[in-house]
C-alpha cells in the first residue's frame, strides 16, 4: 500500500462488535448482563476470601488475585464497549487506546502466570493435604505476586513500545471493539515484522512457560493421586483441580487462537466474537465455577447468609 498515506493520528475509531441495528438490544442486554455477573462475581469473590478466615490459604489466596487480574481487563474493555453498542461516534483518543492495551495486557500476562502458580499450590495440597490448612507466608505468596505483575508490566512496556511508534494510514478505523495488537498492526503501515517477531518471542515465552509449568505439576499431581488407596480420595483430589484445568484450557486456547498466527490470516469479523468471549465471558466464568465445585466458598457463603450480611 502507498506509505504516502501514513500519517500522525490523535484518535482511533472502532467499528465495534456488530454494524447491524438488527439484533442490537438483544447484543446490549446480553453483554451488560454478562459484564454485571462479571462484576459482581470476581467483587463478591474478593470480598469473601477477604473475610472469612477459612480461606485464609495460599490457593484462596491466588484465587483472589486471579479474581482481580479479570476484573481489572474487563473493566479496561468492559465500559467502552458497551458505550459504543449505543453511542453513534466510537472514538478513543490515541493515548486512550494505549492505555487501555497496557491494562488489558499486564493483567491478562499476570493471570495465564497465576494459573501456574496454583497448579503447583494444587501439587503441594494433594501432595501433603495438611498443607492446605497452613495460614498463609506472606513473605512467600507476595512474593510470587510480584513477580507475576512484574512480568506483564515487562511484557506491556515492550508491546507498548513498539505498536504505538508504528504510522498509520489515514484511515484510522479500527475493526475491533478494544486496542489489541493484531488490527492495529493491520492499520500500520510501517513495517511491522518486529512486532510480530516479538509476539511471537514474548508471547511465546509466556505460553511456553505456563503449559510447561501446569503439565508438569499436573504429571506430578497424577502420580501423587495414583498413591492414594481410596477411590473417594482419588475423586476428591482430582475434582479439585478440574475446574483449574479446563479454565486453563479455555483461556489458553482462545489467547492462542487469537495471537499466534501470522497477520496474513487475521478474519477480524470472527476474531471479534473469539475476544469477546475471553474478555467477558471467561472473567465471569472464573468465580462463578470455581465458587459453584468448591465446597469451602459454600460454606463461607451460608455463613454469610446466616449472618444476614447479604
Amino acid at each position: 500500500m502507498d506509505r504516502g498515506n501514513c500519517s500522525s493520528l490523535t484518535e482511533f475509531i472502532f467499528l465495534g462488535i456488530s454494524n447491524s441495528t438488527e439484533n442490537k438490544g438483544t447484543l446490549v442486554t446480553m453483554c451488560l448482563l454478562v459484564y454485571l455477573i462479571n462484576l459482581l462475581a470476581n467483587l463478591g469473590m474478593i470480598t469473601l476470601i477477604r473475610m472469612d478466615p477459612q480461606l485464609h490459604t495460599p490457593m484462596y489466596f491466588f484465587l483472589s488475585h486471579l479474581s482481580f487480574c479479570d476484573l481489572c481487563y474487563s473493566i479496561a474493555i468492559g465500559p467502552k464497549m458497551l458505550v459504543d453498542l449505543l453511542a453513534k461516534s466510537k472514538a478513543i483518543p490515541f493515548y486512550g487506546c494505549a492505555l487501555q492495551f497496557m491494562v488489558f495486557c499486564i493483567f491478562a500476562d499476570a493471570e495465564c502466570l497465576l494459573l501456574v502458580v496454583m497448579a503447583y499450590d494444587r501439587y503441594k495440597v494433594i501432595s501433603n493435604p495438611l498443607l492446605d490448612t497452613v495460614s498463609i507466608d506472606m513473605s512467600s505468596m507476595s512474593l510470587n505476586k510480584a513477580g507475576v505483575y512484574m512480568v506483564g508490566m515487562a511484557d506491556v512496556l515492550i508491546h507498548t513500545t513498539l505498536t504505538f511508534h508504528l504510522r498509520f494510514y489515514g484511515s484510522h478505523e479500527i475493526n475491533h471493539f478494544f486496542c489489541d495488537i493484531p488490527p492495529l498492526l493491520l492499520l500500520s503501515c510501517s513495517d511491522s515484522q518486529v512486532n510480530e517477531l516479538m509476539i511471537f518471542t514474548i508471547f511465546g515465552f509466556i505460553e511456553l512457560s505456563t503449559f510447561s509449568g501446569v503439565l508438569v505439576s499436573y504429571g506430578y499431581i497424577i502420580l501423587s493421586v495414583l498413591k492414594i488407596h481410596s477411590a473417594e480420595g482419588k475423586f476428591k483430589a482430582f475434582s479439585t483441580c478440574t475446574s483449574h484445568l479446563s479454565l486453563m484450557a479455555i483461556f489458553q486456547g482462545t489467547m492462542l487462537y487469537i495471537y499466534f498466527r501470522p497477520s496474513s490470516s487475521y478474519s477480524l469479523d470472527q476474531d471479534k466474537m473469539t475476544s469477546l468471549f475471553y474478555t467477558l465471558v471467561i472473567p465471569m466464568l472464573n468465580p462463578v465455577i470455581y465458587s459453584l465445585r468448591n465446597k469451602d466458598v459454600k460454606e463461607a457463603l451460608e455463613k454469610l447468609k446466616c449472618k444476614n450480611w447479604f
